[in-house]
Protein backbone atom coordinates (compact mmCIF):
# COMPACT_ATOMS: atom_id res chain seq x y z
CA UNK A 1 0.00 0.00 0.00
CA UNK A 2 1.38 3.14 -1.06
CA UNK A 3 1.65 6.51 1.14
CA UNK A 4 -0.17 8.11 -1.37
CA UNK A 5 -3.08 6.04 -0.56
CA UNK A 6 -3.22 6.38 3.05
CA UNK A 7 -2.76 9.87 2.89
CA UNK A 8 -6.11 9.94 0.73
CA UNK A 9 -7.67 7.79 3.41
CA UNK A 10 -7.05 9.55 6.34
CA UNK A 11 -8.27 12.67 4.58
CA UNK A 12 -11.30 11.50 3.56
CA UNK A 13 -12.14 9.94 6.97
CA UNK A 14 -11.17 13.62 8.16
CA UNK A 15 -12.53 16.07 6.19
CA UNK A 16 -16.20 14.08 5.86
CA UNK A 17 -16.07 14.10 10.01
CA UNK A 18 -15.67 17.67 10.10
CA UNK A 19 -18.13 18.37 7.54
CA UNK A 20 -20.58 16.15 9.85
CA UNK A 21 -19.59 18.22 12.71
CA UNK A 22 -20.42 21.42 11.17
CA UNK A 23 -24.08 19.82 10.09
CA UNK A 24 -23.10 20.74 6.53
CA UNK A 25 -25.18 19.84 3.65
CA UNK A 26 -23.56 16.54 1.47
CA UNK A 27 -21.10 16.11 3.94
CA UNK A 28 -19.89 13.03 1.94
CA UNK A 29 -18.98 15.19 -1.12
CA UNK A 30 -15.69 16.12 0.93
CA UNK A 31 -14.31 12.86 0.51
CA UNK A 32 -14.56 13.30 -3.10
CA UNK A 33 -12.93 16.56 -2.79
CA UNK A 34 -10.27 14.92 -0.82
CA UNK A 35 -9.39 12.52 -3.04
CA UNK A 36 -8.66 14.92 -5.59
CA UNK A 37 -6.68 17.08 -3.36
CA UNK A 38 -4.07 14.47 -2.20
CA UNK A 39 -0.62 15.56 -4.56
CA UNK A 40 2.43 13.60 -5.28
CA UNK A 41 4.48 17.24 -3.82
CA UNK A 42 3.84 19.85 -1.72
CA UNK A 43 3.57 22.81 -3.86
CA UNK A 44 1.77 21.40 -6.83
CA UNK A 45 -1.47 20.47 -3.85
CA UNK A 46 -1.55 23.64 -2.38
CA UNK A 47 -1.53 25.13 -5.95
CA UNK A 48 -3.97 22.68 -7.06
CA UNK A 49 -6.08 22.87 -4.15
CA UNK A 50 -6.15 27.10 -4.90
CA UNK A 51 -7.25 26.45 -8.82
CA UNK A 52 -9.82 24.11 -7.69
CA UNK A 53 -11.28 26.64 -5.28
CA UNK A 54 -11.18 29.66 -7.53
CA UNK A 55 -12.62 27.68 -10.02
CA UNK A 56 -15.46 26.27 -7.81
CA UNK A 57 -16.46 29.18 -6.34
CA UNK A 58 -16.70 30.83 -9.92
CA UNK A 59 -18.74 28.03 -11.37
CA UNK A 60 -21.29 28.16 -8.07
CA UNK A 61 -21.82 31.61 -9.08
CA UNK A 62 -21.96 30.32 -12.64
CA UNK A 63 -24.53 28.37 -12.05
CA UNK A 64 -26.26 29.96 -9.43
CA UNK A 65 -26.54 32.97 -12.75
CA UNK A 66 -27.41 30.34 -15.02
CA UNK A 67 -30.13 27.94 -13.25
CA UNK A 68 -31.91 31.27 -11.91
CA UNK A 69 -32.35 32.62 -15.76
CA UNK A 70 -32.76 29.22 -17.47
CA UNK A 71 -34.39 27.23 -14.32
CA UNK A 72 -33.48 24.00 -13.36
CA UNK A 73 -33.77 21.91 -16.50
CA UNK A 74 -31.69 18.85 -17.46
CA UNK A 75 -30.36 20.59 -20.56
CA UNK A 76 -29.25 23.57 -19.02
CA UNK A 77 -26.29 21.06 -17.39
CA UNK A 78 -25.05 20.40 -20.95
CA UNK A 79 -25.35 24.28 -22.05
CA UNK A 80 -23.26 25.04 -18.49
CA UNK A 81 -20.37 22.62 -19.27
CA UNK A 82 -20.62 23.76 -23.20
CA UNK A 83 -19.80 27.62 -21.25
CA UNK A 84 -17.68 26.49 -18.48
CA UNK A 85 -15.50 24.21 -19.36
CA UNK A 86 -14.05 26.05 -22.17
CA UNK A 87 -13.84 29.00 -19.92
CA UNK A 88 -12.00 27.14 -17.13
CA UNK A 89 -9.38 25.52 -19.46
CA UNK A 90 -9.12 29.17 -21.01
CA UNK A 91 -8.56 31.16 -17.57
CA UNK A 92 -6.07 27.63 -16.77
CA UNK A 93 -8.09 26.68 -14.26
CA UNK A 94 -8.80 23.05 -15.95
CA UNK A 95 -8.03 21.22 -12.60
CA UNK A 96 -10.72 22.40 -10.86
CA UNK A 97 -14.05 21.01 -13.28
CA UNK A 98 -14.61 18.02 -11.88
CA UNK A 99 -14.87 20.09 -8.04
CA UNK A 100 -16.68 22.70 -9.92
CA UNK A 101 -19.34 19.97 -11.20
CA UNK A 102 -19.75 18.51 -7.69
CA UNK A 103 -20.98 22.25 -6.55
CA UNK A 104 -22.89 22.64 -9.98
CA UNK A 105 -25.01 19.14 -8.74
CA UNK A 106 -25.08 20.63 -5.64
CA UNK A 107 -26.97 23.07 -6.86
CA UNK A 108 -29.35 21.60 -9.38
CA UNK A 109 -30.18 18.99 -6.72
CA UNK A 110 -31.57 22.29 -4.57
CA UNK A 111 -33.55 23.55 -6.73
CA UNK A 112 -33.35 27.03 -5.42
CA UNK A 113 -30.37 29.27 -4.34
CA UNK A 114 -29.93 30.50 -0.85
CA UNK A 115 -26.81 32.34 1.10
CA UNK A 116 -27.28 29.44 3.04
CA UNK A 117 -26.90 27.00 0.42
CA UNK A 118 -23.61 28.81 -1.26
CA UNK A 119 -21.92 28.64 2.37
CA UNK A 120 -22.18 25.74 2.56
CA UNK A 121 -20.84 24.90 -0.71
CA UNK A 122 -17.64 27.17 0.10
CA UNK A 123 -17.11 25.60 3.42
CA UNK A 124 -17.24 21.78 1.51
CA UNK A 125 -14.77 23.39 -0.73
CA UNK A 126 -12.09 24.24 1.79
CA UNK A 127 -12.94 21.55 4.09
CA UNK A 128 -12.16 18.31 1.27
CA UNK A 129 -9.90 20.41 -0.35
CA UNK A 130 -7.95 22.18 2.71
CA UNK A 131 -7.41 18.63 4.86
CA UNK A 132 -6.07 17.18 1.45
CA UNK A 133 -3.56 19.76 1.36
CA UNK A 134 -3.14 20.14 4.76
CA UNK A 135 -2.15 16.38 5.34
CA UNK A 136 0.05 17.03 2.34
CA UNK A 137 1.89 19.41 4.07
CA UNK A 138 2.36 17.34 6.99
CA UNK A 139 3.86 14.64 5.77
CA UNK A 140 5.55 13.70 2.34
CA UNK A 141 8.02 11.04 2.00
CA UNK A 142 11.69 12.01 1.99
CA UNK A 143 13.44 11.88 -1.27
CA UNK A 144 17.08 12.27 0.32
CA UNK A 145 18.23 8.55 0.67
CA UNK A 146 16.73 8.20 -2.86
CA UNK A 147 18.51 10.71 -4.17
CA UNK A 148 21.75 10.10 -2.60
CA UNK A 149 21.51 5.87 -3.97
CA UNK A 150 20.80 7.50 -7.30
CA UNK A 151 23.58 9.49 -7.11
CA UNK A 152 26.33 6.93 -5.96
CA UNK A 153 24.57 4.31 -8.86
CA UNK A 154 24.98 6.99 -11.69
CA UNK A 155 28.73 7.48 -10.69
CA UNK A 156 29.53 4.10 -10.85
CA UNK A 157 28.07 3.49 -14.11
CA UNK A 158 29.71 6.69 -15.56
CA UNK A 159 32.32 4.53 -13.90
CA UNK A 160 32.44 1.33 -15.73
CA UNK A 161 32.05 3.76 -18.90
CA UNK A 162 35.11 5.02 -19.01
CA UNK A 163 36.71 1.91 -17.80
CA UNK A 164 34.91 0.16 -20.88
CA UNK A 165 36.20 3.14 -23.16
CA UNK A 166 39.75 2.69 -22.18
CA UNK A 167 39.94 -0.93 -22.40
CA UNK A 168 38.94 -0.74 -26.29
CA UNK A 169 41.68 2.16 -27.07
CA UNK A 170 44.11 -0.52 -25.60
CA UNK A 171 42.49 -3.12 -27.65
CA UNK A 172 40.52 -2.29 -30.53
CA UNK A 173 39.43 -5.97 -30.61
CA UNK A 174 37.70 -5.47 -27.41
CA UNK A 175 33.64 -5.05 -28.07
CA UNK A 176 31.39 -3.36 -25.34
CA UNK A 177 27.84 -3.47 -25.58
CA UNK A 178 27.28 -0.32 -24.63
CA UNK A 179 24.87 -1.56 -21.97
CA UNK A 180 26.02 0.79 -18.78
CA UNK A 181 25.25 4.10 -21.23
CA UNK A 182 21.48 2.74 -21.58
CA UNK A 183 21.30 2.03 -17.88
CA UNK A 184 22.81 5.63 -16.72
CA UNK A 185 19.62 7.50 -19.32
CA UNK A 186 17.25 5.24 -17.45
CA UNK A 187 18.65 5.94 -14.18
CA UNK A 188 19.20 9.70 -14.76
CA UNK A 189 15.82 10.05 -15.73
CA UNK A 190 14.21 8.83 -12.37
CA UNK A 191 16.80 10.69 -10.37
CA UNK A 192 15.84 13.90 -12.40
CA UNK A 193 12.21 12.97 -11.17
CA UNK A 194 13.23 12.55 -7.49
CA UNK A 195 14.87 15.77 -7.67
CA UNK A 196 12.01 17.46 -8.44
CA UNK A 197 9.61 16.27 -6.31
CA UNK A 198 12.32 17.29 -3.55
CA UNK A 199 11.98 20.35 -4.41
CA UNK A 200 8.68 20.81 -4.49
CA UNK A 201 8.03 19.43 -1.11
CA UNK A 202 10.42 22.35 -0.03
CA UNK A 203 7.99 25.16 0.72
CA UNK A 204 10.22 27.83 2.53
CA UNK A 205 13.81 26.78 1.62
CA UNK A 206 14.06 25.87 -1.98
CA UNK A 207 17.20 24.08 -2.66
CA UNK A 208 18.09 22.93 -6.00
CA UNK A 209 21.55 21.39 -5.50
CA UNK A 210 20.45 17.73 -6.43
CA UNK A 211 18.32 19.54 -9.42
CA UNK A 212 21.59 20.69 -10.86
CA UNK A 213 23.44 18.00 -9.62
CA UNK A 214 21.24 15.73 -12.00
CA UNK A 215 21.26 17.99 -14.81
CA UNK A 216 25.27 18.25 -14.92
CA UNK A 217 25.21 14.56 -15.36
CA UNK A 218 22.52 14.40 -18.00
CA UNK A 219 24.71 17.06 -20.15
CA UNK A 220 27.92 14.86 -19.44
CA UNK A 221 26.08 11.46 -20.55
CA UNK A 222 25.12 13.23 -23.92
CA UNK A 223 28.89 14.01 -24.32
CA UNK A 224 29.70 10.45 -23.21
CA UNK A 225 27.20 9.07 -25.64
CA UNK A 226 29.52 11.69 -28.46
CA UNK A 227 32.77 9.82 -27.02
CA UNK A 228 31.77 5.92 -27.55
CA UNK A 229 30.39 6.94 -31.34
CA UNK A 230 34.46 8.02 -31.88
CA UNK A 231 35.99 5.33 -29.83
CA UNK A 232 33.66 3.06 -32.26
CA UNK A 233 35.92 4.42 -35.03
CA UNK A 234 39.00 3.52 -33.53
CA UNK A 235 39.46 -0.02 -35.52
CA UNK A 236 43.39 -0.34 -34.73
CA UNK A 237 45.34 0.02 -31.88
CA UNK A 238 47.63 3.07 -31.53
CA UNK A 239 50.21 4.36 -28.89
CA UNK A 240 47.74 7.63 -28.77
CA UNK A 241 44.77 5.53 -27.91
CA UNK A 242 46.63 3.92 -24.94
CA UNK A 243 47.61 6.76 -23.56
CA UNK A 244 44.34 8.34 -24.07
CA UNK A 245 43.38 5.10 -22.27
CA UNK A 246 45.03 6.32 -19.25
CA UNK A 247 43.34 9.44 -19.11
CA UNK A 248 40.08 7.53 -18.97
CA UNK A 249 41.04 5.52 -16.59
CA UNK A 250 42.17 8.39 -14.13
CA UNK A 251 38.29 9.70 -14.99
CA UNK A 252 37.08 6.54 -13.51
CA UNK A 253 38.49 7.17 -10.46
CA UNK A 254 37.71 11.19 -10.15
CA UNK A 255 34.11 10.47 -11.58
CA UNK A 256 33.13 8.86 -7.60
CA UNK A 257 35.28 11.95 -6.41
CA UNK A 258 32.56 14.20 -4.61
CA UNK A 259 34.55 17.24 -5.88
CA UNK A 260 36.54 18.12 -8.97
CA UNK A 261 40.03 17.42 -8.19
CA UNK A 262 41.59 18.90 -12.18
CA UNK A 263 43.64 15.95 -12.19
CA UNK A 264 42.28 14.19 -15.42
CA UNK A 265 41.87 18.25 -16.76
CA UNK A 266 46.08 18.03 -16.25
CA UNK A 267 46.58 14.59 -17.67
CA UNK A 268 44.77 15.67 -20.48
CA UNK A 269 46.11 19.07 -20.97
CA UNK A 270 50.17 16.76 -20.69
CA UNK A 271 48.43 14.68 -22.95
CA UNK A 272 48.00 17.21 -25.56
CA UNK A 273 51.48 18.30 -25.51
CA UNK A 274 52.75 14.91 -26.19
CA UNK A 275 50.71 14.56 -29.39
CA UNK A 276 52.01 17.68 -30.29
CA UNK A 277 55.70 16.29 -30.37
CA UNK A 278 54.51 13.18 -32.08
CA UNK A 279 55.39 12.36 -36.02
CA UNK A 280 52.38 12.80 -38.57
CA UNK A 281 50.14 10.01 -39.74
CA UNK A 282 51.58 7.86 -42.29
CA UNK A 283 48.74 6.03 -43.22
CA UNK A 284 45.13 7.14 -44.20
CA UNK A 285 43.67 4.83 -41.64
CA UNK A 286 46.14 5.63 -38.66
CA UNK A 287 44.63 9.55 -39.88
CA UNK A 288 41.08 8.33 -39.43
CA UNK A 289 41.93 6.80 -36.24
CA UNK A 290 44.13 9.91 -35.14
CA UNK A 291 41.02 12.40 -35.99
CA UNK A 292 38.59 10.06 -34.00
CA UNK A 293 40.96 10.63 -31.25
CA UNK A 294 41.27 13.78 -31.47
CA UNK A 295 37.29 14.75 -31.40
CA UNK A 296 37.17 12.19 -28.81
CA UNK A 297 39.41 14.67 -26.67
CA UNK A 298 37.32 17.63 -27.30
CA UNK A 299 34.62 15.44 -26.31
CA UNK A 300 36.61 14.99 -23.15
CA UNK A 301 37.16 18.51 -22.78
CA UNK A 302 33.46 19.15 -22.73
CA UNK A 303 32.61 16.66 -19.89
CA UNK A 304 35.25 18.37 -17.67
CA UNK A 305 33.94 21.84 -18.32
CA UNK A 306 30.91 20.81 -17.41
CA UNK A 307 32.10 19.01 -14.33
CA UNK A 308 34.51 22.29 -13.49
CA UNK A 309 31.53 23.88 -13.10
CA UNK A 310 28.87 21.95 -11.05
CA UNK A 311 31.36 20.45 -8.75
CA UNK A 312 33.21 22.38 -6.42
CA UNK A 313 37.18 22.67 -6.77
CA UNK A 314 39.38 20.28 -3.95
CA UNK A 315 39.50 22.65 -1.22
CA UNK A 316 36.42 25.01 -1.52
Amino acid sequence: MGIRVIKTALAVILSIYIAQYLGLSSPLSTGLLAIMGVEVTKKRGIALSLQRIAASVFALLFSVALFWTLGYQVWVIGLYVLTLYPLLSRLKLKDGIVSSSVVMFHVFAAKTVTLELIVNEVLLLVIGLGTATLINIVYMPKEHTQLVQYRKQVEELFSRIFIELSRHLRDNTYVWSGRELLEAEELLHKAVDAARRQSDNRLIFEGAEWTVYFYMRERQLEAVGRMTEHVARVYQTLPHGELLATVFETLSEDVLMPHYTGRTERHLFELEQSFKGMALPLTREEFEIRAALLQLVEELKVYLNVAKKEKRPVGV
